[in-house]
């Protein structure tokens, strides 16, 4: 493995092909004929980083601030016994998700910056736990990054299920660009897989490969801050952060490189370039690219007979233009992007929920479900 992240960086620092800074060809456009408005359902949250469904329709929320929210009843109740939450830079309470079999077995699956583990700082954690009244109960670790680091950036993360109930996370590279994403030996900058327990699946893609991390199921992410299953074919879509331009949605795939740092459509913040290589044999093209970069955050794919005109797009929040973006894609390639109630706040997230609408979190404001307009 270190032979061939040695080859990756002599040709990321030797190859000089093609032109940086293209932008997408697909531009956002104003919506046109939109049939549908906002409706403020859970008002005065900060920042709202997950959001999920209880069987009574009511909701759990994650304040990256470190405070776990049941809404019901158009009251807010905070949960006690939360994990304690590292809060610094972009790390704090992050995702939550129910499992697929909730209402028979009770397990809430977590993720949020922890201190435990190996070295100052902090990484990103998966827990599940059980909420019993105003409580969560039998919490349990089941993965935790390392080693901790006190860099703010890059902890993702996002959870989701696929249809034969592996459970999916992404950890961000946490800020070591040069270092994380390409080695499988490390954590951070990966898309992982367990099974609902936390154990390895004896199929993950690593598993027989010397001192891999063997919950690794795709590497060479930057920041995945959006991660689906898309509903048409089980397959885990994520979006993650570029750098200035470069934003990307991918479709994960068993063992694949997503090419993090060593080709991308990005340049430092600075201006100036890290990389000249787009593509690379053995390196996976992402479905699309964002140049210049919304900084994505959540997505969902519409598959709700409530909003027909939808159906199939995808939905992601932008961080950095304030608006909820739809793409429309045919086979794999967007075709048409709009921009969608622009101005509200930086969307967070967005979900649809069991009931078919779609919820947005914004920052500052608090979660909007979309309705039809009368």
């Amino acid at each position: 493995m270190k032979k061939l992240y040695n080859i990756l960086i002599f040709v990321f620092v030797t190859c000089f092909s093609c032109a940086q800074q293209v932008e997408s060809l697909v531009k956002a456009e104003e919506p046109t004929n939109i049939n549908y408005i906002a409706q403020v359902v859970v008002p005065n949250l900060n920042i709202p980083w997950g959001m999920t469904f209880l069987p009574d329709g009511s909701m759990l929320i994650t304040e990256k601030s470190g405070e776990l929210i049941h809404f019901k009843s158009g009251e807010k109740t905070n949960i006690e016994g939360v994990p304690d939450v590292y809060v610094r830079g972009q790390g704090g309470f992050l995702d939550i998700k129910l499992h697929p079999d909730y209402e028979n077995n009770g397990w809430i699956y977590m993720t949020y910056a922890s201190t435990d583990g190996e070295g100052e700082g902090g990484n990103t954690a998966l827990i599940r736990a059980k909420l019993n009244g105003n409580s969560l109960v039998e919490t349990e670790v089941l993965y935790k990054a390392g080693p901790n680091t006190k860099k703010g950036q890059h902890w993702g993360s996002r959870i989701e299920f696929d249809n034969e109930g592996y459970l999916y996370f992404s950890i961000g590279d946490r800020g070591n660009r040069d270092v994380n994403p390409q080695d499988i030996t490390r954590d951070c900058g990966k898309i992982y897989r367990l099974h609902d327990d936390g154990s390895i699946p004896a199929d993950n893609p690593f598993v027989d490969t010397e001192n891999a991390k063997t919950a690794i199921y795709s590497y060479g992410h930057r920041n995945p801050q959006g991660m689906v299953k898309n509903p048409f074919t089980g397959a885990i879509w994520v979006n993650e952060h570029g750098p200035k331009g470069g934003d990307e949605i991918n479709i994960v795939k068993k063992g694949n490189n997503y090419g993090w740092p060593v080709i991308s459509y990005g340049i430092n913040y600075s201006g100036t370039t890290f990389t000249d290589i787009t593509e690379i044999e053995g390196m996976e093209q992402p479905l699309f690219y964002w140049v210049p970069s919304i900084a994505p955050s959540g997505m969902t794919i519409v598959s709700s007979d409530k909003y027909p005109d939808w159906k199939g797009n995808v939905l992601v929040g932008s961080l950095r233009f304030e608006y909820l973006e739809r793409l429309v894609v045919e086979n794999n390639e967007v075709t048409k992007r709009e921009k969608l109630f622009e101005g509200e706040g930086r969307v967070r997230n967005v979900v649809q929920s069991p009931d078919g609408y779609i919820y947005v979190a914004i920052e500052n404001l608090g979660i909007i479900r979309i309705v039809k307009e009368k």
